[in-house]
């Protein structure tokens, strides 16, 4: 029979190495507030070195090199729950496919990992690999 005061000590033991188990890893790495710059579009490097987006608590919003484009946003685990994206309008000569390719990825509710100072974003029919800017 187990000595209740020797029960009390490895209960008091116990108790911080269990909350230890059960949440480590658990936490994904924070995406509100951060800003990323394109690396890859559909495989394919940027055609603009100004291609980025920003990732807030209930908005993102991209630029892919000319036309700015935004919308709500909801940061579930693993998926950037997007409302609809607008975006403006002008013809940028070079830049348009890549950006209905960013346009369609974050309208898409994407996946996304993190790993390190590296976002990737999928979705059906599109990807991005992203770097974290400081």
């Amino acid at each position: 029979m187990i000595n209740r005061t020797a029960l009390l000590v490895l209960s008091a033991l116990a108790a911080p190495l269990l909350a230890t188990c059960t949440t480590a890893g658990a936490a994904a790495a924070p995406i509100a507030g951060t800003t990323w710059s394109f690396v890859l579009i559909d495989g394919q490097k940027p055609v603009s070195g100004r291609a980025a987006l920003t990732i807030n608590a209930k908005s993102l919003s991209a630029d892919a090199g000319c036309n700015g484009m935004g919308g709500d946003l909801t940061i579930e685990p693993g998926r950037l729950m997007t409302g609809p994206i607008i975006s403006t309008m002008m013809f940028c000569d070079g830049v348009m496919e890549q950006e209905k390719a960013v346009s369609a990825l974050l309208g898409a509710s994407p996946q996304y990992k993190v790993e390190g100072d590296s976002l990737t974003l999928t979705a059906p029919g599109h990807s991005a690999k992203l770097a974290r800017m400081r």
